[in-house]
């Protein structure tokens, strides 16, 4: 059990936080179906992110490497059936992270993520929290510092808020594009 913190969901106090790490790990090992994330922020301070992002813009060389078991496990769960997606709703022009995460998603797609893209200025109606959602019945809530670093997901199964989330999933991936049709957009091809 994590933190009490405000703000959880429906206004309520937030009561359990799973913190980064192995239990929230266990999430995208464990889910049957499907595998939702919307993702509304423009940069995330993730330390894992921090060396590729400092290369990226040193050589502009995209270098996935240090994503290799995400990919696998990417490509695991494509064979077995299971179905990932993925919404990030960006601000144009791009910020330098999503630059650089647009140019990375390419591999993502490939090894089964539907990483599809959205401008902030089409997401009207959309919540304003990043989550995952899985299973379409469970609902993990990301919480993060001002600066972006995650500290962990509140956990919510309560009805009306994960009907509230799928919808919002399904808004999202309507209004969506592919992430090449984005690319081929909002990428600064130097």
């Amino acid at each position: 059990m994590g933190p009490s913190l405000p703000g959880g969901a429906g206004g309520q106090v937030l009561t359990e936080l799973i913190p980064p790490g192995p239990e929230f790990a266990k999430l995208f090992r464990t889910f049957e179906h499907t595998a939702f994330r919307l993702e509304v922020r423009d940069s995330y301070d993730a330390t894992g992110e921090r060396e590729p992002l400092r290369r990226f813009l040193e050589t502009r060389v995209i270098d996935q490497e240090w994503r290799a078991d995400w990919l696998n496990m990417l490509r695991e769960h494509r064979a077995a059936g299971k179905r990932w997606h993925r919404v990030r709703v960006v601000s144009t022009p791009l910020s330098v992270y999503n630059d650089w995460g647009m140019r990375s998603a390419a591999a993502s797609n490939e090894a089964g993520d539907d990483i599809r893209y959205l401008d902030r200025r089409d997401a009207a109606g959309l919540p304003e929290h990043d989550y995952w959602l899985f299973d379409s019945r469970t609902v993990a809530k990301m919480h993060f510092t001002n600066e972006g670093r995650f500290i962990g997901a509140e956990m919510i199964e309560e009805p009306t808020v994960v009907v509230q989330h799928n919808y919002w999933r399904d808004a999202a991936l309507h209004h969506a594009i592919t992430r090449d049709d984005f690319a081929a957009e909002h990428l600064d091809q130097r």
